[in-house]
Formats: structure tokens, sequence, C-alpha cells
């Protein structure tokens, strides 16, 4: 079997329309979808891009790899089970067409191919899906005999949301500078937003107003890299190879709109930026949409599994192949453990119906030491309830701690991992905001 891996960056699952959400974003993902299974509680154990990718490719919590921030030096150590490696020893072509293998943090390592289209590009988050399947399309054709995992990462909803100008107006029919409209106030308080100001939004033209106008570009860049999408499906079916390739569609965290005080980014653990997209799809899956927690750490042992290949002891996710299978129905995990250690040092305990956030140190943003939602009446997480509901707030509080202390003990950590590594990107913008 062959596996197709699709990472698109930053894309929030309730922004897909295979998730309910009001636009028509993705008929290509639709697709997929509808002939997969469909996960709908998927969740990012950590954020963002750097410890979400070690996650989903060594199957074990940032806890235990050690990479809980993005940048620095940090990686996961050469022990740590790593899933492209872990194929190519079984017979695997591997190949990825990525740029993460520059950060030094071995993103790189396992892949007999690696292709980075960034080189040619002044910033390497400026590569749309055209460069990145200019390089992906020709690499499926040349190796369709062999049997291959190719990891393709797509980068089109990330910031700066500049779609080809054909999309700008899909799902936006308002003023974008309506000088009314004040939904735009306080973006430049935002560490972000005088920049986003000063360059990107010169670039859309006019002086900008409306939040919406921008959210409205971020599904735009959906919709333009869907189309990336389905090219690349089109792809696997015109060679012949869709009956024998599982096609896995994930994306490392989401976005933030304008809420919480965050602007077009992803900092913090609410919904909106550790609720991902899951989909799996193999012609012989029947299609089906489930319910039950289920988060990153458990993709790479899922993989291995249908590809036939042992997992190694040191996986710490569950496979998620006998969901896949319909012999069970997702739901053995009640619960999902989530951090940040880059713009925020928290972690969060989520279950079906609540959401406990709880800091280890200041943030540039003020936010409360300790946040509680009721996902049921508040999905947008606007209302902490933490006060009011102490006694789920404790016990909640209470199963975080004994299950970091357990990991702690597992990894022979002294101290909780966040603090030891303190802030990286966050540090600098917190210190500002102190000085006023």
């Amino acid at each position: 079997m062959n596996v197709l891996f699709i990472v698109i960056d930053t894309l929030r699952a309730d922004h897909l329309s295979c998730y309910g959400y009001k636009r028509l974003t993705s008929p290509h993902i639709d697709r997929l979808a509808q002939q997969g299974v469909l996960f709908e509680r998927a969740f990012a154990n950590a954020i963002p891009t750097h410890p979400a990718f070690t996650t989903i490719f060594s199957g074990q919590y940032p806890i235990t790899h050690g990479v809980v921030a993005h940048g620095g030096e940090r990686q996961a150590p050469r022990t740590a089970p790593w899933l492209p490696e872990l194929l190519l020893k079984h017979g695997y072509t591997t190949c990825a067409v990525d740029n993460l293998a520059e950060s030094r943090l071995g993103f790189g390592r396992g892949y007999e191919f690696y292709i980075d289209p960034m080189h040619k590009q002044t910033l390497h988050i400026n590569a749309d899906n055209r460069v990145i399947n200019e390089r992906a399309l020709p690499w499926l054709e040349q190796h369709k005999h062999e049997r291959f995992f190719l990891m393709v990462h797509y980068w089109d909803p990330h910031t700066p949301y500049m779609p080809p100008r054909a999309y700008r107006k899909l799902f936006y029919t308002g003023n974008p500078c309506d000088p009314a409209n004040r939904s735009l106030e306080g973006m430049e308080r935002h560490p972000l937003g005088k920049m986003w100001r000063e360059t990107w939004f010169n670039q859309l033209g006019g002086h900008i107003t409306d939040a919406e106008y921008v959210a409205a570009l971020y599904d735009s860049e959906i919709r333009y890299c869907d189309d990336g999408v389905g090219k690349l499906l089109d792809e696997l079916e015109r060679w012949g190879l869709a009956e024998n390739t599982l096609v896995v569609l994930t994306s490392d965290h989401g976005e933030l709109m304008y809420r919480h005080g965050v602007f077009f980014d992803h900092h913090g653990l609410y919904d909106g930026n550790v609720h991902v997209p899951l989909i799996f799809r193999l012609p012989s899956m029947e299609p089906a949409r489930v319910d039950g927690l289920v988060a990153h750490v458990d993709i790479a042992p899922t993989v291995l599994e249908c590809c036939g290949v042992e997992a190694p002891k040191e996986f710490e996710g569950e496979s998620l192949a006998p969901v896949l299978r319909g012999k069970v129905q997702a739901g053995a995990r009640d619960a999902v453990v989530c951090e940040e250690c880059t713009w925020q040092m928290k972690w969060a305990f989520r279950t079906a119906r609540h959401k406990l956030i709880v800091a280890r140190g200041e943030d540039f943003y003020g936010t409360p030491v300790r946040e509680l939602y009721d996902l049921d009446a508040d999905p947008d997480e606007l209302r902490n309830i933490a006060d009011v509901a102490a006694e789920t707030a404790a016990d909640l509080d209470a199963r975080l701690e004994a299950w970091l202390a357990g990991k702690r003990e597992q990894n022979g950590l002294e101290e909780d991992p966040l603090i030891a590594h303190g802030l990286t990107l966050g540090k600098r913008w917190h210190e500002r905001a102190r000085k006023g």
C-alpha cells in the first residue's frame, strides 16, 4: 500500500464545508471526506508548526519528544520513532515536498527524497499550492511503480492571506474599508498587528477596517488550496494509484480570526487553533464520520498499522485503524491534552464537553491563569466559567496534573517542560508590553 500524506498548514477544521462550515470552501476535500473516514473531533497536542509536526511523525506527546515550542535548537532525539524513517526501513520510497528541514529540527529524517521548493521564494510561506504541485506531481509520476510514502505540505491558508485575485471576492461582498466598521480596533496591540497593517494590508489596497473581509480572504485561501488538493488527488486517479493508496489529510494547527485579542494568527489553545481536520481514505474503507476524541499523536500508529508495519513500543498514540475498518467506534479516549509554549505558556485539558486551560506564566495578552469553557453552551469559548463552575475546574485540573506528573516521571523530568523551556516568540513581546 502507498501513502499520500497531505498536511495543510494553518487550516482550522470548522472552516471546511465538510465540517459544517457555512461557505463552500472545500469541494475537493469534501469529496475525499465522503469517500473516507472523517474524524469530527481531532486535536493538535501541541502548537504551532514545529511541535505539531514532531508529534504527528513521532507518535509521541511533546512532553516526551521534547519539542514544546516553535523555533530554537531542541529536536526530537534520534531514539524517538519517526514515521517516514520507519516506512523507509520497511521498503518504502519516501519523499517530502516541504521546507521544514531548514529548521534543523530533524524534519528531513527518513526521506530518500526531500524537495524544498521554498528556496526560490523570498518568504518560505509564499510558495502556493501550484508551486508545491509542480514538484509533487512529477515525482508521483516518476515513482508510481514503487511503494511510496509522499508527504505534501501546503501553506496557502497561512498569513498573509493573499490568494490570486480571482479568488479574493468569492466570499465577501461588502466594503472592506468602511470607516464605520470598527472590528479591527485593537489589532495594533496584537504582537504582529502593526506589521500586518504596514505590509500585508497595504498590498490589499486602502485602509482595511472590516475584520470579516480578512476572514473571507482566509476562506478564499482554503478554497484555492482545495483546488491544489483536487489536482493532486486527480493525478492519483490518473495513474491508477487511488485503489492502493492510503490518503491522509490533516493540519498542524488552526487559526484565530479576531477573537481573544488574537488577529489572524495561532496563539493560544482555543479550539480555533487546536481543532484540526483529520480524514483517511482507502477504497476498502466504508465511508463514515466519527465523533470520538482523537489527536495528532494517533496518526503515526494508524498509518503504520494500515501499512502492515508493527508500531514501536515508544509510540504513545492509539491506532485508529480498527475504527477505519469499522471494527470499533472511536471514543476510548475521554480527553485530549494540548500545549503551547511559543506565544503563551499553557496546557489545556479537553473533554467532549469542557476545556480547562492553565497558564504556567504571564503572556502578552494578559489572559487568566485558569480558564474553563463549557463547549456545548459556548463553542466560541467566550465565557470563562472557571469561578462559577469551580468543582468542574478543580476536577479537570487534578486530572491534568496527574497526567503531567505521570509523563514527567516516565521521562525523568524534574519540572514542567514549559517552565523549563520558557516562552520563545512571546517573550520579547511580553517584555515590550510590560514596558508599555
